[in-house]
This record gives structure tokens, sequence and C-alpha cells, in this order.
């Protein structure tokens, strides 16, 4: 007797439309889990406030959950393996949900910061998952129409989150940012016990779910990720000596790992004792290999731009927090819907030059705002910024699909979670990069944001930040190209 929850149950059960169901369920986990991170920005004034802390505490609100997302994201193949796909992401959605509910209703802040721990845990196993039913569910010919639909509903969540969490601050309180995850967990909940297969999509050559987590390798990760983010944050406060110390650390630890990895994966042939946390045999795929640099290199311009934008038109424009806002709002839209266009264009085009091209369009988009100045038109900054995120559209739903194409299936999970992996890595390192850097360049003017004026020196060292972000894209390029197949 068919077991009713089976991927090949369900697809008859529902018929050809069953591939879409299942993408909208992980669509609407994944908009939750990326909710969560970036809607308690808006709340941290609030909360602040409300335990009467300083920055360097609350900061951990945001890094704590980013250090637990990137880390976890390694475990995600190792738990579809062994749990399947239905207990894994219902599992992942009730952490979601507990850590949300609970975070919302304490007033103490060590049980928030253990709440968004555990959001972060939650995000970082979730966020891998689409791109693999992606690749293992759709065709060739619909993979890329699946990847822009994705990415359009996906970015929706980043894009409205904060007009909708400042609007709750303002209404509620920090609290409410919390909450908002409830609804899309309980849908997501719902629509998983219905559609989620509770085995692997596609059948795995061997039984990678009998072998044992990789604690070890987990370990080294974590302590060389934790220690180059607190490396660089460190390098804010001019303790030169204790942040290379910390980097230095971090580099001593990825070296372990690699050398972890490199020897699970020699022991396990034959064996499945204990599957490495990062099979290596990834990086023999080139396509794979230079996606994972294009994938890195693109997360640190994207989520330093996310930070240096704002801070550049508010601390170099004098604009205010809400007209910065409203002017990235439609930036936002215009990414969603050029994800859904771009999507359908990497079913017939090649998926190296779209991505190149995204990254050629972001890199003008950075070179544009070098032209703004203290005159210039609003609308025409709204339209640089479009510029941007146009590019980024071109390139979220072609990347993942033009690096993993190339690998046999059982490699698809391991696949997706460290591009994953390598992109939040790169977001962690940008925000700093970019924070750095603008010190630098201020300091070099003769300038500090401490000064609530604003001066051509001031916008020169701003400028400079964005001719950096620029050339890291355009450098990215050199890597986009060899994505090309053979």
């Amino acid at each position: 007797m068919t077991h009713p929850h089976t991927f090949a149950s369900l697809q008859t059960r529902y018929g050809p439309r069953y591939r879409w169901l299942l993408l909208l369920t992980v669509m609407i986990g994944t908009m939750a889990s990326i909710m969560s991170s970036t809607i308690i920005n808006v709340a941290v004034p609030d909360m602040t406030r409300f335990f009467a802390i300083g920055q360097d505490r609350m900061q951990w609100v945001s890094s704590g959950f980013m250090l637990a997302m990137t880390v976890s994201m390694l475990t995600t193949p190792w738990l579809l393996a062994r749990y399947g796909y239905r207990r894994t992401y219902s599992v992942a959605i009730w952490l979601l949900l507990a850590g949300g509910v609970g975070g919302g209703l304490t007033s103490n802040f060590d049980l928030v910061l253990l709440a968004r721990v555990a959001q972060g845990l939650a995000s970082g196993v979730l966020q891998p998952v689409p791109a693999i039913i992606i690749l293992r569910v759709f065709g060739p010919s619909e993979q890329g129409r699946a990847s822009g639909i994705f990415g359009m509903g996906v970015v929706l969540a980043p894009a409205l989150g904060p007009s909708i969490g400042g609007l709750l601050v303002d209404w509620f309180s920090w609290r409410a940012t919390l909450f908002m995850v409830v609804p899309f967990c309980l849908a997501s909940l719902w629509l998983a016990r219905r559609y989620v297969p509770s085995a692997n999509p596609v059948a795995e050559p061997s039984k990678p779910g009998q072998a044992a987590l990789d604690w070890f390798g987990l370990l080294l990760a974590t302590i060389a990720t934790l220690c180059l983010l607190n490396g660089m944050v460190t390098l804010h406060s001019g303790a030169l000596v204790h942040a290379l110390g910390m980097l230095a650390a971090s580099g001593v630890a990825l070296l372990g790992f690699v050398q972890w990895q490199r020897r699970l994966s020699h022991a396990q042939r034959g064996s499945h004792e204990r599957a490495p946390l990062m099979n290596l045999s990834l990086f023999g795929h080139r396509q794979f290999a230079m996606g994972s640099i294009v994938s890195l290199i693109y997360g640190t311009a994207l989520f330093g731009s996310t930070y240096l934008l704002p801070v550049y038109l508010q601390m170099g424009l004098g604009l205010s927090a809400s007209q910065v806002g409203a002017m990235l709002l439609p930036a936002g839209l215009v990414l969603a819907i050029t994800i859904a266009i771009a999507g359908r264009l990497a079913d017939r085009q090649p998926a190296h030059l779209l991505v190149s091209v995204g990254l050629l369009l972001l890199a003008l988009g950075f070179a544009l705002m070098v032209t703004v100045g203290r005159q210039t038109s609003i609308w025409l900054i709204m339209v640089w910024a479009m510029v941007g995120r146009v590019g980024l559209g071109f390139i979220l739903p072609s990347l993942n699909l033009s690096a993993m194409r190339c690998l046999p299936q059982h490699l698809i999970p391991q696949g997706s979670s460290v591009i994953s992996f390598l992109r939040m890595v790169g977001g962690a390192v940008g925000v700093s990069l970019c924070a750095l850097f603008l010190e630098w360049r201020l300091a070099v003017h003769g300038q500090s944001l401490a000064h609530l004026d604003t001066n051509p020196l001031r916008l020169r060292a701003f400028n400079e930040s964005f001719v950096m972000l620029a050339s890291l894209s355009v450098l990215a390029i050199v890597a986009a190209w060899r994505l090309r197949e053979k």
C-alpha cells in the first residue's frame, strides 16, 4: 500500500498543480523566516528604551539571529535526509513560531535574545529548502519560472516588512514585530500538512540519513563564523589587537573545518558512520565553484548596500526616516516585478548571461549614486536605487540554478545549503566592511557621523564607499561568466 504522504502519492492526488502548491507552501514559510530577520530592525530604538540597555548588547538581537541562521544552514541536508521533508520543515516552522510568540510575550531581554536565536536556527534550516524543491520537483524548462515566482513573493517580505513594522511599533510596541510571523507560520503549518511530502521527492543513491551529524565540523564552523563576526564588529571599537586575534582564530577554525571535512569525505567512502557537513566534492564542479564565489561577493554587496544606502540618505543627504522608507519602497516593488520577469527569461536564456547582466546593473546602480548631491531630485535618487534593484532581480532566479544544475541529485541539498551559507557569510562581512570603509574615508576627509551637518566632504566619503561596492560587483562578473555550461 502506498503511503499517503509520499511525493508520488501527493502528485497523483493533486495532479500537475501539486508542484506549485508545494512551492507556495515553502514560499510562505521562507517569507516568515526572512520577515523575522528584517522587521526587528525598526523596533531597535523602542527595545533599547524598554530594556534600558546599550547598543553593544542590543546588536545581539540581530547578530545572534544572523549567527544562528548562518550556521544552521549547514545542517539542512542532514536533517532532510534523516527526518524527511515534512517533519524537518514543520519542526522548523514550529520553532520559528515559538520564538516569535515567546519573544513577544516576555519582558526579559535574555529571553528575547534566546527567542531570536531560536528563530535564527529555524530560518537557517528553512532557507535552503526552496532551491532544493525547485531543482528536484520542476523540470529544466520550468525551473526559472518557479524561481522567479518564488523570488517575487520572498522579496516582498523585506520590502514591505520594515514599513509595516514601523507602523506596528508606533501603534503598539516592539512586541508586535515579533508577533508578525504568527499568521505566516500558522498558514505554512496548515499547508505543510497537506502538501509537503514526508519523504524526499527523489530517491537518494545512498542513505546519508543513517550517518551521524558531524557535530565537530558544526562546532568548527560555528567558531569560525562567530570569531569572524565578532572580529569585524570589534574593528569598529578601535581594539585592533583584539579584532585581529578574533579574525586569526576564525582563520584557524576555518582551516581546521576544511581539513576535517576532507578527512570525513575520504573516510566515508563505503561507510555511513558519519557524513561530512560540507562535501568538498561540490567544489570540483566548476559551475558550482564559480557560483559560490559569486554568491559570497553578491551577499557582501547586497547586505552592505542595505546598510549603506539608508545611512547615506539620512546622514549624507539629510533626509528623514519616513522619506527614506517611502523612497526605498518602490525599489522593493520593482525588484519583485523584475524577479518574475527574469525567472521566465532564465528558462530560455543562458543563466551566466543573466547573472552577469544583473551584476553589471548592480554595479551601475552603485556608480550612479556618485552623481547624487544635495540638490538632486528625490525622484532621480529613486530611479538610481531602482537600477540596482533591477540588477538584483536578474541575479536572484538564475544564480542558484546555474550553480547547481551541474550537481548530481544527491548533492543538491548540500549545494543549496552551502550557497546559502556563503551568501549569508558574505552578507555579515558586507555590513561590517561598508561600515569600516565608510568610517575610514570619513576620517581621511576629517568627517564624522557624530555630527548632523552634511557637506561635500562627507558626501565624498559616501561616494567612495559606493565605488567600492561597484568594484566588488564588477569583480563578481569574472566568476559569473564562468558559470556558462560547456
